[in-house]
């Protein structure tokens, strides 16, 4: 596929994620996978990736679909196969496919948990930092209240302490998780689990950010400040 070929495929992917996650809430929209595409084109160029057009093609696309099907905003089973679906539509040859594919079903949190993505190529370490890195600082702070806002999560409560030992299953249930947890059981964690140089770089300051936002959080919770 030349590259206007590709030029449309990720038009074409714009305006599937546009449809797919137009009922979603906004700490998993648009918009987040607009910044998510744009990070991890940036992270790519900074690790030298910039020079393999395959490489690119394969992190934008992947960057682009990889909230579609997501479990936690699932309406339909048959949405699971929505990525699938549309890469065969357009004629993705199979290597190609199967990386994107690869870096979609692998780069969660669940995942890691899991210990099944241990093994990565460059293309899944960007494209899964890029993800992370919205996931922290000052979006990610507003991504996480408005995710526990649209559960009707309970913002704080100092009797139910963070999970410290979390399996796969554990996590996705989140049972007791109150939104302040969540920065303990995952957030504060992703910057140890940056997999390039470029996104451990950037996610200093956005982890520091959220370490200042918490001590601020819990001292006018007690009344302190």
């Amino acid at each position: 596929m030349g590259s206007l070929g590709w030029e449309e495929t990720v038009r074409k992917a714009e305006k599937l994620v546009e449809e797919a996650m137009k009922e979603n809430d906004a700490s998993h929209d648009a918009a987040h996978v607009w910044r998510v595409r744009d990070l991890a084109l940036s992270l790519a160029r900074e690790e030298g990736l910039s020079s393999n057009s395959d490489s690119m093609q394969i992190i934008e696309v992947a960057a682009l679909l990889h909230d579609i099907g997501d479990y936690k905003y699932l309406r339909d089973p048959s949405e699971e196969k929505i990525v699938e679906n549309f890469l065969d539509e357009e004629g993705i040859e199979e290597t190609k496919k199967m990386k994107i594919i690869t870096i979609i079903k692998g780069m969660g949190f669940k995942d890691e948990l899991a210990g099944t993505n241990n093994d990565f190529p460059p293309e899944f370490g960007v494209v899964q930092d890029a993800d992370r890195l919205d996931a922290i600082g000052a979006i990610g702070i507003a991504r996480c209240f408005t995710f526990g806002g649209s559960r009707n999560r309970v913002l704080h409560d100092p009797k139910i302490l963070p999970r410290c030992d979390l399996s796969k299953e554990n996590y996705m249930k989140k049972d007791e998780q109150t939104t302040v947890n969540h920065f303990h059981e995952k957030l504060l964690k992703l910057k140890a689990l940056m997999k390039t140089k470029a996104g451990q770089k950037r996610a200093e300051r956005r982890h520091k950010f959220m370490e200042e936002f918490l001590v601020e959080f819990y001292e006018e919770w007690d009344g302190r400040a």
